[in-house]
């Protein structure tokens, strides 16, 4: 069994609502990215991703998705010149070894994260689905099994502007069995514990999380964390700029509410930094950052400093949202995947059949391999 051909596909598509809600300015540009103030990253009004198909000598193929919410031709461009001339004529049953050969490509050179990272996250997760087909199994059993048959979730967002109608939504997500929801808020300290009181109103068994999307100072967040304290909140992601250890390390110290971090994050060797640090109290590494083979890795590394591992998931579609559930069901300590209404209106267009869950959990999946398939028809750019 050997590859054949490595394929890359650019993905953009309109979703009905745009991610975390309506853009803040108004304005719709095609192709133009956007900030969010006061968070500082760019956005784009459509769901951006990076999919890629590695084809065998028996007709085989697996499917893998990159986390790539803006400038996927910069993943494709990693992928096509230099990560698939290296799988050619490969066995892609031998992941592992494979991972192994394709970052030590860069490693020198201090290209285990960032874009070229991303790009090796695709083709991990595509040479994990083939090895699932190839042996068939489902990817949770190549890991060594799954710990459960059901994979909770949390509700991430209410992409709604006042705290009225986020307080409405809670409502109808806690009428419909959700006990977790996880807001994303940053826009001051006070503003941001009136929209948790809010919230957290809507169901007396409801947990709340805040993600501050990296945007206080250590004094606004020690103030942010010892509120959430006193309300009982369920963690506070990234609440300080992520390259930010010591002060991570100071305010985990300081509060009994869980600090979250690891979207930003793409190997074991940084999760190690942070863990020994005692900076972080809840690991959140994203499976399309990360590939599987190096997800694990970081789990164990979780496991070693006795903390939960779950992983992240924002606006990956649907082969990202399969590697994410076959991932969760494999860690022991994985107290929820991340759930995103807005994105799994958009994840399963480009699959042959729906993902079917959430949001309070998902089925174990049992078909071989990812247990997804892409409709190569949908992968056209959308204006």
């Amino acid at each position: 069994m050997k590859v054949m051909t490595v394929e890359s596909y650019v993905v953009k598509l309109r979703p009905p609502e745009a991610y975390l809600g309506a853009r803040p300015d108004g304005i719709i540009e095609k192709d133009a990215y956007y900030l969010r103030p006061p968070w500082r990253s760019l956005y784009s009004d459509r769901f951006e991703s990076l999919l890629v198909r590695i084809g065998c000598d028996d007709g085989s193929y697996g499917w893998g998705e990159a986390l790539a919410p803006v400038a996927p031709e910069i993943l494709q461009a990693i992928v096509d010149r230099l990560l698939a001339p290296v799988l050619l004529g490969r066995d892609p049953r031998r992941v592992r070894p494979l991972w192994s050969t394709l970052t030590g490509l860069m490693r020198e050179r201090g290209h285990l994260v960032g874009h070229q990272a991303d790009a090796l996250a695709a083709v991990d997760i595509a040479l994990w689905d083939l090895a699932g087909k190839a042996h068939g199994v489902p990817v949770h059993a190549l890991l060594g099994g799954a710990f459960r048959d059901d994979i909770p979730t949390y509700v991430s967002g209410l992409p709604t502007p006042t705290d009225q109608e986020r307080a409405a939504l809670a409502r109808r997500w806690t009428d419909g069995g959700v006990r977790a929801i996880k807001l994303h808020l940053g826009h001051g300290v006070a503003r941001d514990l009136a929209t948790f009181d809010a919230v957290q109103a809507a169901h007396p068994e409801l947990r709340v999380a805040v993600d501050a999307h990296w945007a206080y100072p250590l004094g606004d967040a020690l103030r942010l964390g010892r509120g959430l304290d006193e309300r009982g909140a369920w963690f506070l992601e990234a609440p300080l700029v992520p390259e930010d250890i010591t002060s991570h390390r100071e305010l985990a110290a300081a509060l009994s509410t869980p600090v979250a971090v690891g979207e930003a994050m793409r190997n074991r060797y940084e999760f190690r930094e942070w863990l020994t640090a005692r900076a972080v109290d809840l690991c959140q590494p994203d499976v399309g950052r990360t590939g599987i083979t190096e997800a694990m890795a970081i789990a164990e590394v979780a496991a070693a400093h006795h903390l939960p591992v779950a992983p992240h998931h924002s606006v990956g579609l649907g082969v990202a949202v399969a590697a994410g559930l076959h991932v969760s069901a494999a860690i022991d300590d994985m107290p929820a995947f991340e759930f995103q209404p807005g994105t799994m209106a958009v994840a399963s267009r480009i699959l042959t059949a729906p993902i079917v869950g959430g949001p309070v959990s998902f089925a174990l999946p049992h078909t071989p391999g990812l247990g997804v398939d892409v409709d190569v028809t949908t992968l056209t750019e959308e204006p």
